[in-house]
């Protein structure tokens, strides 16, 4: 799969290229259609203008959050089976540190006139609904940390550190075609809307 990565990430820039193009061709040969020229004054005003507000979208940050908790999960090695005294706690303290975390979550959110509750008392949408990919990524982040660092696969913080850059590097790839579809997908929206 890693092998067609590059020739995806290709496709991508190749079709924005073409969709640029078509823009000026379409809007040129049919003026009254209300396509818009990705050439014009006002499509380059756009593309250079809304560039960093198209990709600083909710979704960035839940990829970036949960690429970090991906890599502290993996390194910190919940899923290895081994039975020993350590490992054993290790479970046991991690899966109490979650259940308290949940319970907090649920105090802030279930209780009347929650923090987390919207004006009108419900969860979607509100403040709860917004964060909950942050939520969950935190979560699990201390789940993993807690683990890591009682069953001894994290010796030291610093790698906690180097399990969460782990995670944001295993996740580059996924950064990249995030920002090529977004403005592939925005670009056909200012074209043809």
């Amino acid at each position: 799969m890693k092998r067609f990565l590059p020739y995806i990430a290709l496709l991508l820039v190749t079709a924005e290229l073409l969709l640029i193009l078509l823009s000026w061709i379409l809007s040129a040969a049919m003026p009254m259609s209300g396509i818009r020229s990705m050439l014009s004054s006002e499509g380059i005003r756009w593309f250079l203008g809304h560039f960093v507000e198209i990709l600083a979208h909710p979704v960035l940050v839940w990829l970036i959050l949960l690429a970090m908790s991906y890599g502290c999960i993996r390194h910190c090695a919940i899923f290895d089976v081994r039975h020993t005294y350590r490992f054993t706690r290790a479970r046991w303290l991690s899966a109490l540190v979650l259940m308290a975390y949940v319970v907090v979550i649920l105090l802030l959110t279930i209780v009347p006139r929650a923090v987390l509750l919207s004006a009108s008392g419900t969860l979607w949408p509100s403040p709860f609904s917004s964060a909950l990919v942050p939520l969950i990524a935190f979560g699990l982040l201390v789940f993993s940390m807690v683990y890591g660092l009682v069953a001894g696969t994290f010796q030291s913080f610093s790698d906690v550190y180097d399990s969460l850059l782990s995670g944001i590097r295993s996740a580059a790839p996924l950064l990249l075609f995030y920002v090529l579809l977004s403005q592939f997908f925005y670009s056909l929206c200012f074209v043809f809307m």
